[in-house]
């Protein structure tokens, strides 16, 4: 154990650290990613696409695709949760050029919230400007139930640290960024048209994270509802607000795919996630697509 015997030498040492970065990712690493990726593919993406679990489908319908491993991207963290194929695949989808995570990490992994948002700053440094964030959740508003698409329009950080924490990247964006419209308010609306184009039921809610990765009490399901919450889970909220740090514009898509815990009876299964996801798939490929024809025609 560290003893400071005077205080210059505690407040030099937390100088020290604070311009170092806490967890703070070496432009070096981003760069050594971004020439892995290069060697790969000459794709140069404007929306990105992050999976949650069960999403992985989505990937498929990509056109000319490349698909390379997690591993073989320098620094890229590898996914260990059931259900993340660990890929990041581009091509075209709708016209558009995209970047697809085939499967996230988690903070419940083990990595640092840098590591977690590592894949999102490759993106900005790919020239992706707009993000979809995917995810799958447990149901907190009792008019939702597993199978159902939702738009979110904002969030709840309840995982007690922030992936900004640590000296500033200028580069990336400014010390203290706005997260008013953290999820853009254009961009639900072209979900909600395209919802409508593709006949889906599209609810809006408030995503709440936590950290996982055992799933909530259902007391704190109950503060989590009292706190706004309709839906639960245990990422994207740090993805999101990387991306809103680098000046990206954010649509959030969340799948219920169980109901949270104590809405009901029944104690909660990984399995019951993978399988729910499974059933929303189908709708949430095409409402993606929809939205980038959208997107499309808007000439982003």
């Amino acid at each position: 154990m560290t003893v400071f015997t005077h205080a210059h030498e505690f407040i030099k040492t937390i100088r020290e650290v604070t311009e170092e970065g806490i967890g703070m990712i070496n432009t070096e690493k981003t760069t050594e990613a971004m020439a892995a990726i290069n060697r790969k593919t000459s794709h140069r993406p404007i929306a990105g696409i992050i999976l949650g679990s069960g999403l992985g489908s989505v990937a498929e319908a990509i056109e000319d695709a490349v698909a390379i491993p997690y591993e073989e991207i320098p620094y890229w963290p590898r996914t260990t949760a059931t259900g993340h194929a660990g890929r990041l695949v581009m091509g075209s989808l709708e016209g558009i050029s995209v970047v697809a995570m085939q499967g996230r990490v988690h903070y419940y992994e083990g990595y640092s919230m840098d590591e977690v948002t590592f894949p999102v700053r490759i993106f900005g440094e790919l020239g992706v400007r707009t993000l979809i964030a995917t995810n799958a959740s447990g149901g907190i508003n009792l008019g939702y139930k597993p199978g159902d698409l939702v738009a979110i329009y904002d969030h709840i950080n309840f995982m007690g640290i922030n992936p900004l924490i640590g000296a500033n990247n200028e580069h990336w964006g400014p010390r203290f960024p706005d997260m008013t419209y953290a999820y853009d308010r254009d961009y639900i609306t072209l979900l909600e048209n395209a919802a409508k184009e593709e006949r889906i039921q599209l609810r809006k809610g408030v995503y709440i994270a936590f950290t996982g990765p055992s799933y909530e009490t259902p007391a704190e399901i109950r503060m989590s509802r009292v706190l706004g919450a309709d839906l639960v889970g245990m990422s994207t909220v740090p993805e999101v607000i990387a991306a809103n740090h680098m000046g990206m514009r954010v649509a959030g898509i969340s799948c219920v795919s169980n109901y949270a815990a104590g809405v009901t009876s029944e104690k909660l299964h990984h399995q019951e996630v993978l399988d729910g996801m499974a059933r929303a798939a189908n709708s949430m490929v095409r409402l993606i697509r929809a939205f980038l024809r959208g997107l499309a025609a808007r000439d982003v």
